[in-house]
């Protein structure tokens, strides 16, 4: 990549609470897989006014008020103040997490996830439409195995950037991975007679590990390319906007709420899945067994506004707190 340079500091007063980088960047939220960590610095190829630009975003570790170093480098010369609300809408530095933590601490159920996630903050994705494949490929996937998908496709059908040692890639459009190949036998048809000797099988969506899901991902994608205009999502109502992604393949209510929640910035959306519903049922219901979609029902209409980091802060809590070993029980 061709470097023109944009350089600039977010300090702490540009934002009200704290902002842990790396814990928000590497908390398995499926906006996007975590960004490239080199040291103290995360770096990530993004779109910004239409001109593909090199992120690199560095905070002081165990400084959760430490300014936030941004260098954006690309091949044309982008807006400094267009990278700046590019970065700060990815971080959801426009969030208030003192008024957050406030809520939770009058919840006493709440308050002790404030010290397992201080300064995590939601990891809104930079590309919607990967978010979506992110979303569906992550369901009934570990975070390490969906992140590797995601990073897989890019690698084998997205445009290639250099910097220095490292590669970066573009998310393919819904318009080229409508057409990727979805398992072996479907690539070994299309080469029919002109097979490469020693050719190896990895140019098809099951060749990335998202396995059951390859089908999902390219009808999506052709839903997508064809007949839904995902990009109007945000202007939607919550309700009018989860019912458009329900048409879906591989879109549960779950999922949904995913691509809402880090996709699109609907903070009402209370994603549940079999742990998150156990924690509820922990917290609220003595431990009773509820399905997901009172769950999930529960927790908007309790939270309300803040119900899509209650979740977050609820699943992170669970993990690092022993939690979610004692309900795997």
């Amino acid at each position: 990549m061709t470097h023109m340079k944009t350089q600039f500091v977010i300090d702490c007063d540009e934002y009200k609470g704290q902002l842990n980088l790396a814990l928000t960047i590497k908390s398995g939220q499926t906006s996007q897989p975590a960004w490239l960590q080199r040291n103290d610095c995360f770096i990530e190829l993004v779109e910004v006014d239409g001109i593909h630009c090199l992120i690199k975003a560095k905070q002081k570790i165990n400084d959760l008020y430490a300014p936030l170093e941004i260098i954006a480098e690309s091949e044309e010369k982008v807006d400094e103040e267009s990278v700046r609300s590019c970065v700060m809408n990815i971080f959801s530095l426009y969030d208030d997490l003192d008024d957050l933590n406030y809520y939770l601490n009058k919840d006493p159920k709440l308050a002790p996830t404030i010290d397992f996630c201080r300064g995590l903050r939601l990891f809104k994705a930079h590309n919607p439409f990967e978010c979506i494949i992110s979303s569906i490929s992550s369901a009934n996937c570990s975070i390490i195995r969906w992140n590797k998908a995601i990073n897989d496709i890019k690698r084998k059908w997205g445009n290639k950037y250099y910097s220095g040692s490292d590669t970066f890639y573009t998310f393919p459009s819904p318009a080229y991975l409508q057409k990727v190949p979805e398992h072996e036998l479907e690539e070994m048809q299309r080469f029919e007679d002109n097979l490469p000797k020693d050719y190896v099988f990895e140019k098809n969506l099951k060749s990335c590990g998202v396995g059951y899901r390859a089908k999902f991902i390219i009808k999506t994608s052709e839903m997508i390319q064809n007949k839904i205009d995902f990009k109007k999502l945000d202007k939607a109502s919550y309700n009018k906007a989860f019912d458009t992604l329900l048409k879906l393949p591989g879109v549960g209510p779950k999922v949904a709420d995913c691509i809402l929640l880090y996709g699109f910035g609907f903070q009402t959306a209370f994603p549940v899945d079999v742990w998150i519903g156990r924690i509820v049922s922990e917290f609220y219901f003595n431990g009773k067994e509820i399905k997901p979609p009172k769950a999930r029902l529960f927790g908007m209409q309790k939270f309300g506004e803040y119900a899509g980091y209650v979740q977050l802060y609820m699943f992170h809590y669970a993990r690092k707190s022993g939690l979610l070993d004692v309900l795997k029980k």
